[in-house]
C-alpha cells in the first residue's frame, strides 16, 4: 500500500480521484498550517501540499517520503533543495489557474480604481454625496505595465486590450519578439516603465536577494498610480508600499498575497481604505479549485505509475531515481 497526506482541504473532485485507487491509503488534514500535518509525515510516501511550507526540519522527518505534488504552481515555501538531496520530486500543477487568477488581477484593477469598497461603505452608510468627490478613475486609455509575461501575465493583456490601455510588458527571461507578439511593448528599463505606468500589476515570484518593488522603485512609480499584486508575498516591500499610500504617492492598491499570510493584525495595509486586499483566493474560485485538487492528485498516482510529465517536476534532475511503487486507477 501507498500511503498519501493530503495536507490540507482540497476540492472533493480531487479526493475522488485517490479514494477511488487502489493501493493507497489516506491522510486528510483540514487545516493549512504545517503545524497541523508535521505530525503525520513519517507515514507519507507522498504528500499533496497547499500553500502551507514544507520546511527541510519536516522533510527529514518523512523517511519513507517519495514524492510531493504542490496544489498550485508556486513553490517559494517548499525547501527543494532538502527534497533534491533526497532524490525526492516536487511537481507542480499545469496551467489550470492561469485564468482564474489573471481575472483576479482585472477585479483588483478595476476595483481599485473605481473606488469600489470606499462606495459600497459610503452607500450602505446614506453618504450618496460621495459620489460627487470624483475619487474613481478610469482604466480605459490608460497604461498598464505587467511585470512578468508569463501565461498569466499575457492573459491580463488580452483582459486590458478590451480597455484599450496600453500594455507595457518588463521580463527578463524573455526575448523581446515573443512579447511583441502577444500585443504589448516590451521593456527592459524597469524604472522608465515605473515612471511611465498609470497601472502595475505584478506577475513575478520575488528575487532571491529581496522584494522586487522596494522603496526606490516604489519611490519611482508615477504619481497616482495603483500597485496589484496577484503573484507572491515578498515581490513588493509591504512597508515601504504603506509608506507611498500614506504620503499620497500612489492612489492605491490591491493585493491578493502577503509576505506573512495571513497578515498580522497591525499591518499597515489593513488600516487603509485605498487597498484592496483578498486572502490569497485569486485561484480560489470553484472551477479552479477542481482544476488544481484534480491536477495535484493524478500528478501523484501518474508519478507511482511511471508517467508522470517531467515538465511539471520542479527538479526534474532527480526524475531518474529509484524505482516507484505501482498505484492504479480504478473503481
Amino acid at each position: 500500500m501507498t500511503h498519501i497526506l493530503v495536507a490540507g482541504r482540497i476540492h472533493e473532485a480531487g479526493l475522488d480521484i485517490l479514494r477511488n485507487a487502489s493501493g493507497i491509503t489516506l491522510d486528510l488534514v483540514d487545516e493549512v498550517s504545517t503545524e497541523s500535518y508535521a505530525p503525520l509525515v513519517d507515514r507519507a510516501d507522498a504528500i499533496l501540499i497547499r500553500t502551507q511550507p514544507l520546511p527541510e526540519s519536516v522533510i527529514d522527518r518523512a523517511q519513507k517520503l517519495k514524492f510531493v505534488s504542490r496544489h498550485g504552481v508556486g513553490y517559494d515555501v517548499v525547501d527543494v533543495e532538502a527534497l533534491t538531496r533526497r532524490n525526492i520530486p516536487l511537481a507542480i500543477v499545469g496551467d489550470v489557474n492561469s485564468r482564474s487568477v489573471a481575472e483576479h488581477a482585472m477585479m483588483l484593477m478595476l476595483a481599485v480604481a473605481k473606488r469600489v469598497c470606499v462606495y459600497d461603505a459610503a452607500t450602505r452608510a446614506g453618504k450618496w454625496g460621495i459620489r460627487n468627490d470624483l475619487y474613481a478613475t478610469d482604466i480605459s486609455g490608460k497604461t498598464l505595465l505587467l511585470i512578468g509575461f508569463g501565461r498569466i501575465g499575457r492573459l491580463v493583456a488580452s483582459m486590458a486590450r478590451g480597455f484599450d490601455m496600453t500594455i507595457l510588458a518588463y521580463d527578463p527571461f524573455l526575448d523581446e519578439a515573443a512579447i511583441k507578439a502577444a500585443g504589448a511593448i516590451p521593456t527592459r528599463d524597469l524604472e522608465g516603465a515605473l515612471r511611465s505606468a498609470d497601472f502595475v500589476s505584478l506577475h513575478m515570484p520575488p528575487p532571491r536577494n529581496g522584494a522586487l518593488l522596494g522603496e526606490s522603485e516604489l519611490a519611482s512609480m508615477k504619481p497616482g498610480a495603483i500597485l496589484i499584486n496577484t503573484a507572491r508575498g515578498g515581490v513588493v516591500d509591504e512597508k515601504a508600499l504603506a509608506k507611498a499610500l500614506t504620503d499620497g504617492r500612489l492612489a492605491g492598491a490591491g493585493l491578493d498575497v502577503f509576505t506573512q499570510e495571513p497578515p498580522p493584525a497591525d499591518h499597515p495595509l489593513l488600516q487603509m481604505d485605498r487597498v484592496i486586499l483578498t486572502p490569497h483566493s485569486a485561484v480560489m474560485t470553484r472551477e479552479c479549485a477542481a482544476r488544481m485538487a484534480v491536477s495535484a492528485s493524478r500528478n501523484i498516482l501518474d508519478y507511482f505509475a511511471g508517467r508522470l510529465d517531467p515538465s511539471l517536476v520542479v527538479n526534474g534532475e532527480v526524475l531518474s531515481a529509484p524505482a516507484r511503487e505501482s498505484v492504479s486507477v480504478g473503481g
